[in-house]
């Protein structure tokens, strides 16, 4: 009996010794620096390099909450809302028609096609603005010039409406004009290149960018990016509504800036690293290139900073003295995407099945032969704008609409 007692004994002795020594062996691992870096708290500094040791951006990002642009009047002084406050705004938005039909079979109601079915409600963002600078949440004041630009090009469509029902009944897509017989000045050129739908279908030039295919515009606050890089360039491709996505790519070798008489309809961007961030300065832009009225004196600074496994932060400075008084900044939180379930697809798909813009002008040739055979109405009377860039109602609770009152 003494025997297997003490055998018994000599194992425990030698299982509490490995025991002890696992032990010592992770404690020293646990306080290695290695580890300690492991454990610590990701920062803007994340540390996430690609191979050849620059921050790595690279992935399928989006801004996955709403937020609007600038901060409604209705929450002015106020930079974030609650916990409480964005659940009872998801709970109205999501209860609430943001695109309403008209009157069913009614010529408005087949005009607005793109009704409630064809949008996404995201979940209410923390912020109530996505501008951060000026701290009011607001775009800064418009140049007197750009001004009386808008206001020209505001009469110059309202000209083109005049003669039709939408004016006589004063509909919202009129509001400002009046009723009254075709307008003579609906033979000239606009005050200056269009972007938005014109009471015309002469040429394609009339209709809307957004018809045309070309809505996407730099700065883009919507949709999905992907982000791939290479030692001496950075590429971002933006999949953009209706298929209208577009490749950007982004030199950071030192290069310098396109000469200026070289225009883009994305403008010249130009990179380079500060610390962990992306730097990107964006110029020449094409006067055929608009972002809430600006145009070729666009200038923006914009700054990518990763600051987690699966969020960037980007910031954005927009500067055009043609058009506002001063700067102002953006700010937005990108989240990382799955690769497998958010697929992008790199080819313009709206251009490729766009058959409504050659249908709109055949349309239109046609109403004018019939017209001129005394066929037919005149062309300056029907409305070929309603239910597409004509004002509405903004419905939507968390922009201060319409419903945000009820």
């Amino acid at each position: 009996m003494r025997r297997p007692l003490l055998q018994l004994i000599g194992v425990c002795a030698v299982v509490l010794a490995v025991i002890l020594l696992l032990k010592f062996t992770v404690a020293n691992e646990a306080s290695s620096p290695a580890a300690r870096a492991a454990d610590a708290p990701v920062t803007k500094a994340s540390g996430i390099k690609t191979s050849w040791g620059e921050p790595d951006l690279q992935g399928i990002w989006t801004d996955e909450y709403q937020t609007p642009l600038q901060r409604p009047a209705r929450y002015a002084g106020k930079e974030f809302f609650t916990d409480e406050e964005r659940a009872a705004l998801d709970a109205q938005r999501a209860a609430t028609e943001l695109r309403p039909r008209a009157e069913r079979g009614t010529e408005r109601d087949v005009a607005g096609a793109y009704n409630q079915v064809f949008m996404s409600i995201k979940k209410t963002g923390r912020r109530t603005s996505l501008i951060v600078d000026p701290p009011d949440g607001k775009t800064p004041p418009l140049t007197p010039e750009i001004q009386k630009q808008l206001a020209a090009e505001r009469e110059f469509r309202l000209a083109l409406l005049q003669a039709t029902a939408t004016c006589k009944n004063q509909e919202p897509g009129c509001r400002g004009g009046k009723y009254g017989p075709p307008s003579p000045r609906r033979n000239e050129f606009p005050p200056r290149y269009s972007t938005a739908n014109i009471n015309r279908v002469d040429n394609p030039e009339d209709r809307s960018m957004s018809e045309r295919c070309m809505a996407a515009v730099l700065p883009d606050f919507t949709g999905f990016r992907r982000i791939v890089q290479s030692p001496r360039s950075v590429s971002i491709f933006y999949d953009v509504g209706q298929g209208q996505g577009w490749q950007r790519i982004i030199p950071v070798d030192g290069s310098p800036h396109l000469p200026s008489h070289v225009r883009q309809r994305f403008g010249d961007s130009r990179g380079h690293w500060e610390g962990e961030t992306l730097v990107v300065d964006v110029t020449n832009f094409s006067p055929k290139s608009d972002f809430l009225g600006s145009r070729e004196n666009r200038h923006l600074v914009e700054r990518w900073t990763r600051t987690g496994p699966n969020t960037i932060e980007y910031l954005v400075t927009i500067e055009d003295p043609s058009t506002w008084t001063k700067p102002w900044t953006v700010k937005q939180e990108f989240s990382m995407q799955s690769n497998e379930a958010n697929r992008i697809y790199y080819e313009p798909r709206c251009h490729d099945g766009n058959f409504g813009l050659p249908g709109l002008l055949v349309g239109g040739r046609a109403k004018d032969k019939a017209f001129a055979l005394g066929q037919g109405p005149n062309p300056a009377t029907l409305d070929n704008i309603k239910g597409m860039d004509a004002p509405e109602e903004n419905t939507d609770p968390l922009a201060g609409g319409a419903a945000a009152a009820q």
